[in-house]
């Protein structure tokens, strides 16, 4: 099936389409595609056929999507934890990925003309060389779309990727390109592997299981979660039209609570660094409330010894951060000239 099948839709689905579109839309969308084998078993069809069923229905559930407005999505295609199942279930799952990624880059123009961007998550070392090279080849080739936004999450999960960050973190200190005060929930945010993206403003979850498995933990803190008791490549565009309907049900709340974090996360950043400017210039750090400091009419030297110490620590994580993203640039680029005689 194309990665682009142009369904119809009736006039009751453009219906609804425009009233949901008339409220707040989620820019990104998270979803847990699960029940393929459930699928499988269910229509006595080989395991490997509920996959297929099932990417046919994200190339469906895409298109939906855009329909909607969303232009971010994010998918749970293969966990880390996968690797266990059987080792026939997980080559057909490695093949059916090359088979996909390889769809996708012979539709390569129609996969411009949607400007559609493709980033695959993960730690990708733990795949095939094959399958590494042609994911290499879709990424790259479609680095500077901005229209629509798949994020494919391979060889994921929330905990390796949380790891990660924090050992990129702590290489970065060990090389002095960071100072150990400059580590704070923004930095590490800035180093996961969704970094590029904005948190999902919705989260769905098929086949009745309610739970995230691993899955952007961080990320969906504020999300609006729906979890929708039916397989997954049973589902349609009303589950998801129901899933938007709840988003902004909830949408006053979460953007609320939202706003809570980023209020205590700034305040809690400012008093890092006002204690770390007044150590530098030797002054009082009796002090631990930086609200109740500045308020009370601070020496000039210290708010001076602040913007200096605020400014110089942005240009660290700056530096710092534009490494990372070298790093990475490089790592696809050389699983995209890997020598895959090997595979």
């Amino acid at each position: 099936m194309s990665w682009f099948p142009q369904q119809k839709r009736t006039w009751l689905e453009r219906l609804c389409c425009k009233v949901l579109c008339a409220g707040a839309t989620p820019r990104h969308v998270a979803l847990i595609m699960d029940g393929n084998r459930r699928f499988a078993k269910k229509c006595s069809i080989e395991k490997i056929e509920g996959h297929v069923q099932g990417f046919n229905k994200l190339a469906e559930t895409l298109e939906w999507c855009l329909d909607l407005g969303i232009k971010e999505v994010t998918v749970y295609a293969f966990s880390i934890e996968n690797f266990k199942r059987p080792k026939e279930e997980v080559d057909g799952l490695m093949d059916l990925a090359v088979e996909k990624f390889k769809k996708l880059l012979e539709e390569k123009d129609k996969l411009m003309e949607q400007e559609l961007c493709v980033r695959v998550i993960g730690n990708l070392s733990l795949l095939p060389k094959d399958l590494q090279k042609i994911i290499a080849e879709a990424v790259l080739l479609t680095k500077t779309n901005n229209r629509a936004i798949l994020n494919v999450c391979f060889c994921y999960t929330s905990r390796e990727e949380i790891s990660t960050a924090i050992r990129e973190i702590a290489h970065g200190v060990k090389e002095g390109k960071l100072r150990a005060s400059d580590c704070s929930e923004e930095l590490i945010e800035k180093c996961l592997y969704t970094n590029k993206s904005p948190h999902p403003d919705l989260l769905i979850r098929t086949s009745g299981e309610v739970r995230l498995s691993d899955f952007m933990l961080w990320q969906c803190a504020y999300s609006s979660l729906a979890f929708v008791k039916v397989l997954w490549p049973e589902f349609n565009i009303w589950h998801l039209f129901a899933a938007v309907l709840m988003f902004q049900y909830n949408l006053p709340t979460l953007e609320a609570a939202k706003l809570r974090s980023i209020e205590l996360r700034e305040k809690v950043q400012m008093e890092s660094d006002l204690m770390c400017a007044l150590k530098e210039a030797g002054g009082d750090t009796s002090c631990t409330n930086a609200e109740l400091y500045l308020k009370n009419s601070p020496p000039e030297s210290s708010v001076k010894h602040l913007t200096e110490y605020q400014v110089q620590r942005e240009q660290r994580i700056q530096l710092f951060l534009r490494s990372l993203d070298e790093k990475r640039e490089a790592e696809l680029q050389n699983m995209l000239v890997g020598d895959c005689n090997s595979c």
